[in-house]
């Protein structure tokens, strides 16, 4: 099979743990693109947040953030399209949020917004530091993230957090039975709350079609629960070795983990 994209989740599958690209797949990736591939990221983060790993791959193709919920063209930095949450649909997760007490950002425009201080946000903090000034995200604290909700222009998703998995398990159920939105695991403790029918296989299969390519002429690398609908709907749908096994489950093939060079060995082996 001659292949023609390459679709690349990033936390866990591209990334290690550190948060970096390993210099085999860098360099593999630089020879997909030479032989004429398309290589674009697929992921569950805010567009704000791509920019080191985006600017080291030396992209041009856009990317689909926040798990499908939009595609985002970086050379000219606007969105090409999208499935925002609705300012309503905002107000009612907030409400459940604070009845449940659990922590979530609020991934808006072009930053993520928090309320409160928690682990998650002090981690993100210090990774957002560690980069050059031009590179670092967005990321706010406001006074009520209610308010903001009003304020912003898009909502493109809640990141969900809590240390009681049954308890966030139990809250994202309620969040698609009572309020018909979409709920995917992007961590283990992390659940994202979007608008329903946003997924990464439909704004991929959207983005591939209007490129005038096959699905079946895609390979795709994921790990977590949210990678599953491009893992099945692309031609090779490949899962990482560090992944769930239910999500392994889903995939044509599974390689070794993200700390190895995993992707790149499959990728000499199956792709180029």
């Amino acid at each position: 099979m001659t292949y023609r994209m390459i679709a690349l989740d990033l936390d866990g599958t591209l990334l290690t743990a550190r948060k970096q690209i390993l210099p085999e797949s860098l360099a593999v990736l630089e020879q997909a693109r030479n032989a004429g591939l398309e290589v674009m990221i697929v992921t569950g983060r805010h567009h704000v947040a791509i920019h080191p790993f985006y600017q080291t791959l030396n992209l041009t193709t856009p990317a689909i953030c926040c798990n499908g919920t939009y595609l985002y063209d970086y050379p000219n930095r606007k969105v090409l399209a999208a499935d925002p949450l609705k300012a309503d649909q905002a107000r009612q997760v907030l409400e459940r949020l604070e009845n449940n007490d659990i922590h979530s950002m609020m991934y808006v425009d072009d930053a993520m917004l928090y309320q409160q201080s928690s682990g998650h946000i002090i981690r993100s903090h210090a990774w957002a530091e560690s980069l050059p000034e031009n590179q670092r995200p967005n990321l706010l604290q406001v006074p009520s993230l209610s308010q903001a909700a009003e304020q912003v222009h898009a909502i493109w998703k809640f990141a969900t957090t809590d240390e009681d998995i049954a308890k966030l398990r139990a809250f994202a159920a309620g969040i698609e039975e009572e309020l018909g939105l979409a709920c995917e695991w992007s961590w283990h403790d992390q659940v994202d709350i979007a608008q329903a029918g946003n997924s990464k296989g439909k704004r991929l299969k959207e983005y591939a079609a209007s490129r005038g390519i096959a699905m079946s002429e895609i390979v795709a690398f994921g790990d977590n629960f949210n990678d599953i609908s491009m893992l099945e709907s692309v031609g090779l749908g490949v899962a990482m070795g560090n992944s769930d096994d239910a999500v392994k489950a889903r995939a044509a093939q599974v390689i070794g983990g993200n700390e190895e060079p995993s992707i790149a060995n499959f990728l000499k082996r199956n792709v180029l």
